[in-house]
This record gives structure tokens, C-alpha cells and sequence, in this order.
């Protein structure tokens, strides 16, 4: 596993007349005990106007005991269930043999809900083959621009209170797809995610785009973008993202923009949307 300091992948160069927007991609998980520094990062940012981030969850102490003593049902089991009770034989059977490989209690998350449940066992398994979630690009492109006193942007995507109520409205049929999705990369796919997280660290975008993500996981994404109302987080993200973009192309200046790496790459995903808008676009060398 590659550690130490690393710049990551370098960015695309979207402009338009007078104004040039770059886009940083973002991967999670990563190697733990990664640092990452971007010379490329640093050169944009000494001439840029603005940058644009994703606002940040806000999930404090409090927040959490409000949502545990209100919400329960949002993330806990209740009226007496247990994980056992609500999946599937199956895909309970698959969760208790991986617990078993990442936990050292038989009995771990069996209150939680499965979504939330399998969530907290791919965690475990990340720690255990040397991944993290920690490295959060986004705080560390906002506190470069703090210091060189360049604008930041916050674009809201989701707020806790969406996630809340996409947990609420999901349908069971969905969080069981999306389990499966989780299960399935934990079985089969964490030598996948080593190498996802090593070619980001070396910028190697080919590789990257070689290493696509399981299936299921598709096939989870799919079942979130086929909801209504509160439950088609992913496609909302996807249409935010662009609009923000557009706007910033439509204006003049240089933005930098830190936006998830598969939301860019996928097939009909940022980029291809960028294209076919007709905007010019140089992929990082």
C-alpha cells in the first residue's frame, strides 16, 4: 500500500471564453496514513477567483443523540427486531459470516438497521486491509484557499435532514439491493478498492477508469436513482454539480472545483454531460 505524501490524479481543465474551471476528483477509500499535496493544486489556486466545495455534513455529539433519541426507526431497529428479523436469510447469512471475518462479537449491529449495519462492517473491513474514509479533499483544498484568501463556494447537496428522509422513504426492496452491493465489494471487491485507491495516489486515471466498481454496486445506485421525492439523492448531486459548473463557465475567472471522481468518469456522468454541452475539456496528462 502506497503511504506518505501523495498529490493524487491531476485535474481537468474546463473553459469557456474568459473563464476556466478545474476539476479535482475525489476517491474515497484511501490508503491509510496517506498526506496528500497538490503542486498543481497550489499553481491554480495562486490565480484563482473562487473555489467550489461541497458543503459539509454537520453531524455534531448532539445531532447524533437528537437523531437516536427522535429518529430511531431512521437508524435502529425497533419494536423488539433485529437485523436477523428484517433481511433476508440469505444476505443475513453472507453479513454473519463477514462479521465474523472483521468483528470478534457474533452479536455486533444486530440493532442497527441493515443499511446502516453492513455500512459500519465495511468500515471495520477497510481498517483491517489499511483503507480509510479519513482523507477528506475537500477540507484540505479549503483550508489552501483560506490561506492564500481565496473565496470558497458551498454548494448544498444534501443536508442531514435529506439523508434523514431518504432513510424514511427508502423502500425495503432498495436497502437489501444496496446491502447486497455492500456484502459484494467486501467478498470479492477489496483487492479492487487497493488498487482504486493506489492508482488515484499514483494519478494513474487509465487505471482508474479500468477498475470499475462491482456490479451490485451499480445495481444499488440504479435502485436509489429510481426513487422519488427525497430518495433520488445520487441524480440530484449529479444535475447540482452541473448547474454550478455551467454557471461558473458562464461567468469569467477561475474556479476550482472538488467534486466525487466516479460522479466525473462514469459513462454519462459530469464529464460526458460537460462534452456534449460543448464545453472544451483537457483531461489531466
Amino acid at each position: 500500500m502506497v503511504t506518505g505524501e501523495r498529490a493524487g490524479p491531476g485535474m481537468w481543465h474546463v473553459h469557456h471564453g474568459s473563464a476556466d474551471v478545474w476539476l479535482l476528483g475525489a476517491l474515497s477509500p484511501l490508503p491509510r496514513g496517506i498526506t496528500w499535496r497538490s503542486r498543481q493544486v497550489e499553481q491554480v489556486l495562486a490565480g484563482a477567483s473562487q473555489v467550489l466545495l461541497q458543503k459539509p455534513f454537520e453531524i455534531s455529539t448532539p445531532r447524533i443523540l437528537w437523531v437516536l433519541l427522535t429518529e430511531r426507526s431512521v437508524v435502529l431497529e425497533t419494536g423488539g427486531k433485529r437485523l436477523k428479523d428484517v433481511l433476508p436469510p440469505p444476505l443475513h447469512e453472507r453479513f454473519a459470516s463477514l462479521r465474523s471475518k472483521y468483528s470478534d462479537d457474533p452479536t455486533k449491529w444486530e440493532h442497527y438497521r441493515p443499511i446502516i449495519a453492513v455500512a459500519l462492517l465495511q468500515q471495520a473491513a477497510f481498517r483491517q486491509i489499511g483503507l480509510s474514509m479519513r482523507l477528506d479533499l475537500g477540507a484540505a483544498v479549503r483550508s489552501l484557499a483560506k490561506e492564500r484568501h481565496v473565496r470558497v463556494e458551498e454548494l448544498k447537496l444534501a443536508a442531514v435532514g435529506d439523508m434523514l428522509d431518504a432513510l424514511k422513504t427508502m423502500p425495503a426492496a432498495t436497502e437489501n439491493t444496496c446491502v447486497d452491493a455492500s456484502l459484494a465489494t467486501m467478498e470479492s471487491a477489496l483487492p479492487r478498492l487497493i488498487e482504486r485507491a493506489q492508482a488515484w495516489v499514483d494519478g494513474n486515471i487509465e487505471r482508474l477508469q479500468n477498475l470499475p466498481l462491482p456490479k451490485e454496486v451499480d445495481a444499488c445506485r440504479d435502485a436509489l436513482d429510481a426513487g422519488r421525492g427525497t430518495l433520488d439523492l445520487i441524480a440530484r448531486m449529479r444535475q447540482s454539480w452541473l448547474f454550478a459548473i455551467e454557471k461558473c463557465l458562464q461567468g469569467t475567472g477561475t474556479t476550482i472545483a472538488v467534486i466525487n471522481l466516479d460522479l466525473m468518469l462514469e459513462r454519462g456522468g459530469l464529464l460526458d454531460e460537460l462534452r456534449a454541452a460543448g464545453y472544451q475539456i483537457e483531461a489531466p496528462t
